[in-house]
């Protein structure tokens, strides 16, 4: 494989440790690496990822490497991108195209480096990774067998692609996995989200008024997560199911027109564009605090907040304050990205062990299939789901009952009452 091209190769050491700090409480993974190196599924494949590179992404990308495969990764996001796990997991034979805070010319020349290592199975978040092999890298798409989206936006952009016919090979939705979902999206980013934010601005939730823009499961445990800080939460929806879900939840439902008016922290994610925008800063209180959870920098409108802003500064790291016209001041998280990842060490570990499981077994499904799946997006299987959440179980030492013959028979017939 091709020299990766990172920061600082000093930084391994240090990189080596928070990889060894995850390991160690990703124990289905652990599980997962063990059957893999014992068949080597991946003997001969060549696998490219695009994930925020972090350490529980590095040892994905390592227990993919114990399958056999050749790994080449870069980061989904230039603010997520730790330099010393670069460095780390380059020392350990992955490689590596990733800088933090590398700009966007050389981003998309990272993405091309890991195409360039003529990958057979992908591994992607948000989509970019597929999306520059069916634009600008048309070429390697007959050896492409299929690969795995990791978030609603990128199953957002694979749908589309479906749609119009021009999805070039299967593609499994590891974001809409129950052991995903339910999870990651929940539990993972409820508390990454807040960690983010309490950790960046030092300030305390208990007693603010929190707005949460979108109620899927990533809002769903954001909001959850502000109740449980001692925060009124109020969500704002364009999905009237969803709406009343938020209301039986024992949420405020507003307008963000309404809700901007009162809310001292905002959070979207709704993962779509121009979320909060300038007629929403127009009517926000003095101090009000943004921050975005969605994939993309585009929930929160900083143009608008450039435009109507007198000055701009960075208040603190992390942190920048536009001061309008009036004198309110408005202050923006990690630019308008993840707040999660680029403010902070994103998902917990036992989180990410979950997702990063789906993620290994269903390139390993890809893989047994190649050839015979259609070009489509496809669900994980529900078998993957079940192993993984009994994997779970299995090393929590938590036992479940099992159905009795005559059980399972009472449940297929439509005879018994």
């Amino acid at each position: 494989m091709p020299a990766s091209i990172i920061r600082d190769p000093g930084l391994a050491e240090a990189g080596r440790l928070k990889i060894d700090w995850v390991r160690e409480r990703m124990p289905i993974l652990n599980e997962i690496r063990c059957d893999f190196e014992a068949r080597r599924p991946f003997a001969g494949r060549r696998v490219a990822i695009c994930l925020h590179l972090e350490a529980k992404t590095a040892y994905l990308a390592l227990v993919l490497q114990a399958a056999g495969a050749e790994v080449a990764i870069c980061g989904s996001n230039p603010l997520s991108t730790q330099d010393d796990v670069c460095a780390g997991l380059a020392g350990l034979g992955v490689t590596v195209y990733a800088r933090h805070g590398c700009t966007d010319e050389e981003y998309d020349a990272f993405l091309h480096r890991v195409l360039d290592t003529r990958p057979q199975l992908v591994i992607d978040d948000g989509g970019d990774l597929v999306h520059l092999l069916h634009t600008g890298r048309r070429e390697l798409l007959p050896g492409i067998i299929g690969g795995a989206e990791e978030t609603t936006t990128g199953i957002l952009r694979l749908k589309a692609m479906e749609a119009e016919g021009v999805l070039a090979f299967p593609m499994v939705a590891v974001n809409n996995g129950d052991c995903k979902h339910l999870f990651d999206n929940r539990y993972g980013t409820g508390q990454s989200t807040w960690d983010g934010i309490m950790r960046n601005t030092n300030l305390t939730v208990c007693g603010k008024t929190v707005v949460v823009a979108g109620y899927g499961w990533c809002g769903k445990g954001v909001a959850m997560r502000a109740r449980g800080l001692g925060a009124r939460v109020i969500v704002t929806e364009v999905d009237p199911i969803k709406a009343n879900e938020a209301l039986m939840d024992g949420f405020q439902v507003l307008p963000m027109g309404e809700a901007a008016r009162v809310g001292e922290f905002f959070v979207t994610v709704s993962g779509c564009k121009d979320v909060i925008r300038g007629e929403h800063y127009a009517v926000m209180k003095d101090g009000a605090v943004l921050a975005n959870a969605g994939h993309f920098d585009v929930e929160i409108s900083k143009p608008d907040l450039l435009t109507m802003a007198r000055s701009h500064r960075l208040a603190r790291q992390n942190i920048e304050e536009f001061v309008l016209e009036d004198g309110r001041r408005i202050y923006l998280l990690a630019e308008g990205r993840l707040v999660n990842i680029a403010a902070a060490d994103g998902h917990p570990a036992e989180i990410m062990d979950l997702t990063f499981a789906l993620q290994a077994l269903s390139l390993d499904y890809l893989n047994n299939n190649a050839g015979r799946l259609p070009a489509r997006v496809l669900p994980v299987t529900p078998e993957i789901d079940r192993q993984v959440a009994s994997l779970r179980l299995k090393s929590l030492g938590v036992e479940i009952d099992t159905l009795t013959p005559e059980q399972e028979n009472y449940l297929a017939s439509w005879r018994h009452g």
